[in-house]
């Protein structure tokens, strides 16, 4: 449908979409894959690579089919030999060691609002690979970090950036307790990860994730342990369902 929409629009050519629609969208890779490249067709972003479990020759392979598609690729959990075999593959790809991830290409990064919010240091890894999928995504997050609710005057005075955004994504182990403060002082979206962090009765991020599924404050999203992949897509969702809308109440 959004390949139809940019027909008729001027976007794109009329032969340039019946090329993009001829080709197969499944293609097997080397009997280890299956690549689903009519994904962008269906949600309006391409596949993501999962790194973890995957050799770095395997991600390799998958990854020069999707250039090839679709000019870049997103590689998440990327581990150290992975990084470097991508890296040597394709030399303009962006590699960030902090969120294990490797991206190539992709839309032109703008700011729309999203602001990713860290409660300590420690949880700086799943809060960069967040960022690094909204970039993929063509979203420029804006970072407010370590303002967990041991001071919690640290995030009342980042109260105005917050108030500010259209969608606060919220990272955080230990308690799991910034959530719901900050969804306690914003009207916009609030999407909170619970991470690892944290000591042994937190349980490898259990602890957080209770925590932020019980939240008081209402309509908190709540996304897997570790998993700023995942908040990084619902955010971009998020915005995505606010331009359909704006579109059809415009039109």
């Amino acid at each position: 449908m959004r390949l139809l929409e940019a027909v008729a629009r001027g976007e794109v050519p009329p032969a340039a979409a019946l090329d993009e629609l001829a080709l197969p969208p499944v293609e097997a890779v080397d009997g280890f894959a299956q690549l689903d490249h009519h994904r962008a067709l269906r949600q309006g972003m391409p596949e993501v690579v999962f790194g973890q479990g995957k050799t770095a020759a395997q991600c390799v392979a998958i990854c020069e089919r999707l250039e090839a598609r679709d000019g870049g690729f997103l590689v998440t959990r990327a581990d150290d030999a992975t990084r470097t075999a991508l890296a040597a593959r394709f030399p303009g790809a962006a590699a960030n060691p902090l969120a294990r991830t490797v991206r190539l290409g992709g839309p032109d990064a703008v700011d729309r609002g999203v602001v990713v919010v860290t409660a300590g240091t420690a949880d700086l890894p799943v809060a960069e690979e967040c960022v690094e999928t909204l970039r993929a995504l063509g979203v420029a997050a804006g970072r407010v970090t370590d303002v967990g609710v041991a001071g919690v005057h640290r995030v009342l005075a980042q109260a105005p950036v917050l108030a500010a955004a259209a969608v606060t994504i919220v990272v955080a182990g230990m308690d799991g307790a910034l959530p719901s403060v900050v969804g306690g002082l914003v009207r916009g979206a609030v999407v909170a990860v619970p991470t690892s962090v944290g000591y042994g009765a937190a349980f490898q991020g259990l602890a957080p994730l209770l925590t932020m599924l019980n939240s008081c404050a209402a309509g908190v999203l709540v996304t897997n342990i570790d998993n700023g992949f995942g908040a990084a897509v619902a955010a971009w969702r998020i915005l995505q369902s606010g331009n359909d809308l704006r579109a059809e109440t415009s039109g």
